[in-house]
């Protein structure tokens, strides 16, 4: 597999997420998974509050992916659980030649792109990629396989495997220590799949994934 490294360096610190969700319940949870209204712009306690496009979150990120992996201006990126289509935004705003896709499972979120990169963006199932072996030279993944069962991550891996052509990298749910599970447990959403990051890299493993990855932790 790849390395680990953390491609969201240079995305925004907030304060600290803990503390600022009320208490949440299976019922909370079961509505967050819907992916829908109440996820993206609906109360705190089912997820973002409000979903919407500030260029002062992905700006330097995604200059940092086209540097990294030094993508050609024309380079091919596909976003997987895009959500509202703003990365792919500020994608399109620093590569404006490049051939850029994105797919997310709500109906709600494609529906509510960004319009600058609406019609790039189409309902999808990572573990069914719509596209052809080796159409990208980056595939990101950013929060988005965790919210998938343990073998459907294993699916959607080797989905990325299939269609990449150059790299990939993926950020997933991944704790160190006990004190970072607990408060993955308590306080994640959508998540189906949450590991230790060793048994997560046992599924990349096990998956064939040779791409590069990230843990997000709660802080």
């Amino acid at each position: 597999m790849g390395q680990e490294i953390d491609m969201m360096r240079l995305y925004p610190k907030g304060k600290s997420r803990i503390g600022t969700r009320p208490d949440i319940s299976e019922e909370d949870r079961r509505i967050s998974k819907q992916f829908g209204f109440e996820y993206f712009d609906g109360d705190r306690r089912y997820g973002y509050g409000g979903f919407n496009y500030h260029p002062r979150f992905w700006t330097d990120t995604v200059a940092l992916f086209r540097d990294h992996y030094r993508l050609a201006e024309n380079a091919s990126i596909l976003d997987i659980g895009c959500a509202k289509g703003f990365m792919l935004t500020d994608f399109k705003k620093l590569m404006p030649k490049a051939k850029l896709a994105g797919i997310d499972l709500s109906a709600y979120a494609v529906e509510h792109a960004y319009p600058e990169v609406k019609d790039l963006i189409k309902v999808g199932d990572a573990r069914h990629l719509p596209f052809p072996d080796k159409s990208f030279d980056l595939i990101i993944a950013i929060n988005t396989l965790h919210n998938l069962k343990r073998p459907d991550c294993i699916a959607a891996l080797r989905e990325v495997q299939r269609v990449t052509r150059g790299s990939a990298f993926v950020m997933v749910d991944g704790w160190h220590n006990d004190a970072e599970a607990a408060a993955m447990r308590e306080w994640v959403l959508t998540a189906e799949t949450m590991m230790h990051a060793d048994e997560w890299r046992e599924l990349f493993a096990e998956a064939g994934y040779t791409g590069d990855y990230f843990f997000w932790t709660v802080s």
